[in-house]
């Protein structure tokens, strides 16, 4: 695919024209792309993921207005994962399956750290869901591309998505989750979270998050599989979500 350069004019008086070579950025969607799929399901195509991206980067180059003081990879790197998520959320990409043993994990975690008063390990979760080891780790990696809160907070206890969802969160009578996001107590509590995280688990999260390895890499440092790094996201992911529950 050639992609256009785009020359931006009119948007401050002040700045001079500024040419976007759109194709010198494709990588940056690619990477971006990458990463994002690596939380996803196996059924979720990354060319699809790429093609969405590329539709946001030209848009992102259509509207950069360097007067704002923004770098263009910043800005265009905001716009090309809004354009992905938009189009997860318009296909539903996670499973009504995934989603129900993600809330099943969740709860046996919050059980057992309850009873145990300590993280239990994955043979105390397994148990906990009338499971052998072997079947409770396909259920996390079928949980794949779990996040620490999204919009199925908002829905009943069977998973399923409740009619005025979004219009709840955008009711100003209503609780506002990124006010809850930007909340000291949230962020304190989720920091006290990762800290009680099994050290596997921290490292994972950290080589994901601060350091970006994909799933790969991380199976590298550890010396365990892709999948087997997928399965230990997810299980971090839901122990966190168990944590901070009440703050969902």
């Amino acid at each position: 695919m050639t992609l256009p350069s785009l020359r931006r004019t009119g948007y401050a008086a002040a700045s001079p024209p500024v040419e976007i070579d759109v194709e010198a950025y494709a990588p940056l969607v690619k990477k971006l792309a990458g990463m994002m799929i690596a939380r996803l399901p196996a059924s979720v195509d990354i060319d699809d993921l790429i093609q969405v991206g590329v539709i946001g980067l030209i848009e992102a180059a259509r509207q950069f207005d360097p007067a704002q003081g923004v770098m263009f990879e910043t800005f265009a790197s905001q716009r090309v994962r809004g354009a992905m998520l938009d189009e997860l959320r318009r296909e539903d990409w996670m499973p009504r399956q995934a989603r129900r043993h993600s809330r099943q994990i969740e709860d046996a975690v919050r059980q057992l750290e309850h009873q145990l008063g300590r993280s239990p390990l994955e043979s105390e979760i397994a148990a906990q869901l009338g499971l052998e080891l072997e079947q409770y780790q396909d259920m996390l990696g079928d949980c794949r591309g779990m996040t620490l809160l999204h919009f199925e907070d908002f829905s009943n206890d069977d998973g399923d998505a409740l009619p005025d969802a979004v219009a709840n969160v955008a009711d100003e009578d209503s609780p506002d989750p990124f006010a809850a996001l930007a909340d000291g107590g949230f962020r304190q509590a989720l920091i006290d979270g990762i800290k009680l995280l099994p050290e596997r688990d921290q490292l994972v999260m950290s080589l994901y998050y601060e350091q970006e390895l994909n799933l790969k890499e991380i199976g590298a440092v550890l010396g365990v599989s892709e999948s087997r790094v997928s399965q230990l996201h997810s299980q971090a992911i839901a122990r966190l979500r168990a944590r901070i529950k009440d703050w969902l």
